[in-house]
Order: C-alpha cells, then sequence, then structure tokens
C-alpha cells in the first residue's frame, strides 16, 4: 500500500491533523501531571489497616466475647460476630458505601444517597481525598477500610444480649440496624467535602463541629447505646442473679483482647487516611491510653475488692482503646493518658454498681464499657483536643496554611456534647423500634428449655468442647 507521501494532499491533510493532535496530547499529559496520583505507602498503610481491623472482628471479637459467656454458647457468640461481619461487608458494598459517604440531597444532614449503589463509577482509577489537600487515596481502599468499621460495630452489639437471642434475629436485626442506624449516624459524623471543598453541606453531627477520628460516635456510643435498649427488651437471662454465670475462659478473652488491640491500631491510625506525623500520634495515643487504662481498672479493682483481676485488666484495656478512639489523631499522648486513667474507674462504677441497682443483664458490659466510654472520650477529646494542653488542634481550612486552631474548650465541649446527644437519641430510639419489628417478625429470644441447654447445640449443633 502506498505512503501518504503518494498523494501531496492527502499528506497535507495528515500534517494538518498532526497540528491538532499534538497540543491535545500535550494538554492531556498536563492534566493527568496536575491531577493527584495516590502515594504508594498510603496505599499500602490503609490496605494494612483493613486487614488490621478484620482481625479485631475474626478472631479478636469473637474470642474476647466468647470467653467471656458460658462454655455452652462459646460457638454461638463466634458464629453471630463471624456471619453479622460477612452480612454487613455485602450490605456495604451494594448500597452502605453510598448511603454513608455520598450527598443526600435533601436529607443530607443524616443520610446519603444511591449515587454510588453497587459501587457505580468507582474503579482502580477513581480517588477519594484524605485530610490534606490535594492528597488521595484509591477509592477501592477507602470503601475496604470502612466496610471492616460497619462490619464490628453490630458485632459490639451482641455481646449486651448474648447466652439468649435467636441467631435469626440477631442477622436481622444487624442488617436492619445498620441501615437505619450505623450508615445514617457515621454520614452525619464524617461525611463533609473534605479539604478541596471544606464548604460544602455536611452530615448534621459534622456541621456542629464536632469531631469523632476513629468512631467514638459512630462505633462505640451507636453500639453501647443500642446494646443497652437490647439487653432491656431481650431480658435476662434465665437464672440471672441466681446461677453461675462467670466467663468460661478468660484466657481466651485475653487472647482476643490481644487481638483487638493490635487491630485497633488500625482502626485509631488508619482513619489518618495517611502514613504520616498523624497516623504516628494516634498510634502512640493507642499504646498509652490503654496501658493507663488498664493499670487505672486494676488500681479500682484492686483498692474495691482487695485482688486485681485479669477480666478487670482486659476490661480496662478495652475502656482505654474505647475512650482514645474519637481522640487518636487530636490529643497529644499526655492528654491520651489522662484520659486512660480517668475512663477506668468511671466504667468500673457503671459495670459494678448502675447495672446492679438497675437490674439489667448486659453479658458483656457493651453499655457499660463502649456506651460510658464512647461518651466520656468524646466528651474529652473537646477537652484535649486544646493546643495548650499538647493536643494537635483542628485543622481550619479556611486558612490559607490551615493552621491548626480551637474554639475554646466552652465551644468544643458543647459541640461535642450536641454530637453526642443526637447519637445517643438515634440509635436508642431507632434500635428500640427495630428490636420491636424483630420480635414479631422472628422473635427475639429462644425458648427457655434452648437456652438452659445452650445456644452451641440447640442453635447450632455443634459443640466448642467436647469432654
Amino acid at each position: 500500500m502506498p505512503g501518504l507521501r503518494s498523494y501531496p494532499r492527502l499528506a497535507g491533510l495528515a500534517a494538518a491533523a498532526a497540528g491538532l493532535v499534538l497540543p491535545a496530547a500535550a494538554w492531556a499529559q498536563d492534566a493527568a501531571a496536575a491531577a493527584p496520583v495516590p502515594d504508594k505507602g498510603d496505599t499500602t498503610w490503609m490496605l494494612l489497616s483493613s486487614l488490621l481491623v478484620l482481625l479485631m472482628i475474626v478472631p479478636g471479637l469473637g474470642l474476647f466475647y466468647g470467653g467471656l459467656v458460658r462454655a455452652k454458647n462459646m460457638l454461638s457468640v463466634l458464629m453471630q460476630v463471624t456471619v453479622i461481619g460477612a452480612i454487613a461487608m455485602i450490605i456495604w458494598v451494594a448500597f452502605g458505601y453510598s448511603m454513608t459517604f455520598t450527598s443526600g440531597g435533601g436529607l443530607n444532614s443524616f443520610v446519603g444517597g444511591f449515587s454510588k449503589a453497587f459501587l457505580a463509577g468507582v474503579s482502580p482509577s477513581t480517588t477519594v481525598e484524605t485530610f490534606s489537600k490535594g492528597v488521595v487515596i484509591p477509592e477501592f481502599a477507602f470503601i475496604c477500610f470502612q466496610m471492616t468499621f460497619a462490619a464490628i460495630t453490630p458485632g459490639l452489639i451482641i455481646g449486651a444480649f448474648a447466652e439468649r437471642i435467636k441467631f435469626s434475629a440477631v442477622l436481622l436485626f444487624s442488617a436492619l440496624w445498620l441501615i437505619f442506624v450505623y450508615f445514617p449516624v457515621a454520614h452525619m459524623v464524617w461525611f463533609w467535602g473534605g479539604p478541596s471543598a471544606y464548604s460544602d453541606p455536611a452530615g448534621l453531627i459534622f456541621s456542629f463541629g464536632a469531631i469523632d477520628f476513629a468512631g467514638g460516635t459512630v462505633v462505640h456510643i451507636n453500639a453501647g447505646i443500642s446494646g443497652l435498649v437490647g439487653a432491656i427488651m431481650v431480658g435476662k437471662r434465665v437464672g440471672y442473679g441466681r446461677d453461675m454465670m462467670a466467663p468460661h475462659s478468660l484466657t481466651l478473652t485475653l487472647v482476643g483482647t490481644g487481638l483487638l488491640w493490635v487491630g485497633w491500631f488500625g482502626f485509631n491510625a488508619g482513619s489518618n487516611l495517611e502514613a504520616n506525623g498523624y497516623a504516628a500520634l494516634a498510634m502512640i495515643n493507642t499504646f498509652v491510653a490503654t496501658a493507663a487504662a488498664m493499670l487505672s481498672w486494676s488500681l479500682v479493682e484492686g483498692l474495691a475488692r482487695g485482688k486485681a483481676s485479669l477480666l478487670g485488666a482486659a476490661s480496662g484495656a478495652v475502656a482505654g482503646l474505647v475512650v482514645v478512639t474519637p481522640a487518636a489523631g487530636f490529643v497529644g499522648p499526655m492528654g491520651a493518658i489522662i484520659m486512660g486513667l480517668v475512663v477506668s474507674p468511671v466504667c468500673y462504677f457503671f459495670v459494678s454498681t448502675v447495672k446492679n441497682k438497675f437490674g439489667y443483664d448486659d453479658t458483656a458490659d457493651v453499655f457499660g464499657v463502649h456506651g460510658v466510654g464512647g461518651i466520656l472520650g468524646a466528651l474529652l477529646t473537646g477537652v484535649f483536643v486544646n493546643p495548650a494542653l499538647g493536643g494537635a488542634g483542628i485543622v481550619d481550612y479556611s486558612t490559607a496554611d490551615f493552621a491548626a486552631t480551637y474554639a475554646g474548650t466552652a465551644t468544643q465541649l458543647l459541640a461535642q456534647a450536641k454530637g453526642v446527644a443526637v447519637t445517643i437519641l438515634w440509635s436508642g430510639i431507632i434500635s428500640a423500634i427495630l428490636y420491636k419489628i424483630v420480635d414479631l417478625v422472628v422473635g427475639l429470644r429462644v425458648t427457655t428449655e434452648a437456652e438452659r441447654e445452650g445456644l452451641d447445640l440447640s442453635s447450632h449443633g455443634e459443640a466448642a468442647y467436647h469432654s
């Protein structure tokens, strides 16, 4: 076939076309150069953090709760935590991500929309902005990370009414709870335009000025309040207050505690979305707050009971992890230590005195540790974020240099309190409605005979241990 130079007119047209194509190509290259590109270190950190949070669920939370129940209910707890996580992951990619992290139009203060339902428009090349202007990570990495949060939170709730609830009720309630409680609260707390569009409409609690670094309200207050409502509505275990119901394996509970602590570094430090100094701040705070709370609980228990227990040390560790979650990347290490020292006496009072006073059967003290610790953590975050107290301050994206600011203790505490109040009311009221619906549809409790036999055999046909 003859070349273009054999036809002078066509050759002229080709040259003209080349003159048009080259500038377009150059423009495309400039545009590509201007678009932010994910850093491989940030991406790796987020992928690793997602796996660490998965470790918190399976086997961490399962073993922690499993050791706290009686031997005949060990597998039922493991099954509930594991299958809840699987359900949450499917719902998350179907529409949960979209409901949480997209604009909800007229309902945007409370919940997102469905523009990214079934991950529409998401690809390996799409990105989301971190907390630094112009810095991005792959959208799939962000989706995976937040998916693990949605997977663990309903799993936390089941510790409040373990040993007497139907498996079908757990699954139905968890699915409904994610849709009507978790996704809206997460949207209210975490949805905003990002550093490059900070003035865009945000979720209700975010618009208060309330801050929650890694889920003090979204995860712990949310789960704690729902757990308390569930413990009351499901009712007490057969023989509660009369029969021996001590944890069957504190060894497994400690293993679960250790896995939770390790996984929590992904939970807290991963919430920074970048591998930088703020992630390191969240990491050291997760170390020292937990250590302080463990020591504090052991001290209080030793003074109150004359002996410090392993159960108390494990409970203190979890309380420390809970209290520092909303504060992890905002407060300084000394503030984190104080938060850890303070949370254990408060939680100990609730699990040892308040629970007995009101007579509710919160099997694994979900409200006493997660609910109370989350509330205290959210409020104290408003105090210790103050740079004068060693905190990192709050970035003000309206300034040219994005300086760290602090509105003042009273102002920030009010914002935090408003966020806590909305979360308590939303979670408490809607959870009560959902428990009632589930009770009408499938029933909440197993029969007395099944409960006495143990849920391992009566619900799943297998046993954790064989003599």
